[in-house]
């Protein structure tokens, strides 16, 4: 892995419109829901980076902002140092690629594998027409299906197998960067490690670059080299994985670590020191809180927290660990809890 970015956020924003159109017009205003709001992210060349969160988060949008799915209403997005263009063209769409959370709905009920993936290669002229078989036999064969899935329809896989269907249409272009959008979610627990460990080995064989978006910290641990952590629409923190296991600077990753089902030692071992689970709901994307907005839900919010907005700062590492937090790398107060009223 090279430290150059081969995909890079700058002050990413994407909004929605709430409300009729009508009564917008008449109040001369518009509601926007801030989805993703000012996201700088860099996914190094060859990279496994995790984005992590809680549902609402934000991150399912920024992901299909990537991968061109979703116009960006703020900042830009680079890859390979250029300047992506709001309306992408074929061969930037190919670049970046994305698996989703239900492999069932995002596959077509009505044509085979083999005719999705043969489609699909034609389309985009991969390879001449006269290799076009062996291709997908090889992409389904990559994925650790046999021959016979290709004469086959989705509905007659099981939730894996769909899995490693999808992760094959998409790896089918010959992406650079891989984007799985909560891959094993919607998987039993006994299926998922055989798709991360696919993943890794794909990773490893074919140099590819992943962006893994999950809201489970335990799912990412083993796989990636770098974590970054979102709360509602904005980036929070950033670390290579074990330092964000070992010492997380911002209170809402620290929630996020305790929240893990304490199975193995180093979890309850953790959850011990780390303080409580984030407590409460995340507020609304139409009113964000003044200041921090994460102070409504932090145990260590001061008056300062109300009145500025804390942006990423770097630790004493550099720029390997920074958090978005006013009490981020001081050993002791990020770790005092305020006092509330009526306390001594």
């Amino acid at each position: 892995m090279t430290g150059e970015p081969v995909l890079s956020a700058a002050g990413v924003s994407v909004w929605f419109p709430v409300g009729s159109r009508l009564g917008a017009r008449l109040r001369n205003q518009q509601r926007l829901l801030h989805a993703v709001d000012g996201v700088d992210l860099d996914l190094r060349r060859g990279e496994a980076l995790a984005l992590v969160g809680e549902s609402g988060s934000g991150k399912s949008t920024f992901a299909l902002a990537l991968a061109g799915l979703r116009p960006v209403d703020g900042g830009t997005i680079r890859f390979d140092g250029r300047v992506l263009p709001r309306r992408r063209s074929r061969a930037d769409l190919r670049r970046i690629q994305m698996v989703f959370q239900d492999p069932y709905s995002s596959l077509n009920p009505r044509m085979t594998v083999g005719g999705m993936l043969r489609e699909l290669v034609r389309v985009h002229h991969v390879v001449p027409s006269s290799e076009c078989d062996d291709y997908i036999r090889e992409l389904v064969r990559l994925v650790g299906l046999g021959d016979d899935a290709l004469r086959a329809q989705p509905r007659q896989f099981s939730g894996g197998q769909r899995q490693r269907i999808a992760i094959a249409r998409a790896l089918a272009l010959r992406p650079d960067v891989l984007v799985a959008d909560e891959p094993v979610s919607a998987l039993d627990v006994s299926v998922q490690a055989t798709i991360l460990n696919l993943l890794a080995d794909l990773r490893a064989e074919l140099g590819l670059s992943l962006l893994l978006i999950s809201h489970n910290l335990a799912v990412v641990r083993h796989l990636c080299d770098r974590v970054a952590v979102m709360y509602l629409g904005r980036i929070v923190e950033v670390a290579p994985t074990e330092q964000i296991f070992s010492d997380p600077q911002h209170p809402y990753t620290r929630g996020l670590l305790a929240a893990i089902p304490k199975i193995t030692d180093s979890a309850t071992e953790f959850a011990a020191d780390g303080g409580p689970a984030v407590a409460g709901d995340m507020p609304s994307a139409l009113r964000i809180p003044a200041g921090c907005r994460f102070r409504t839900r932090c145990p260590l919010a001061r008056e300062i927290c109300a009145q500025t907005d804390p942006g990423l700062v770097a630790g004493p590492d550099g720029a390997v660990h920074q958090a978005a937090c006013h009490f981020a790398f001081d050993s002791v107060t990020a770790r005092v809890p305020r006092q509330r009223d009526g306390e001594e």
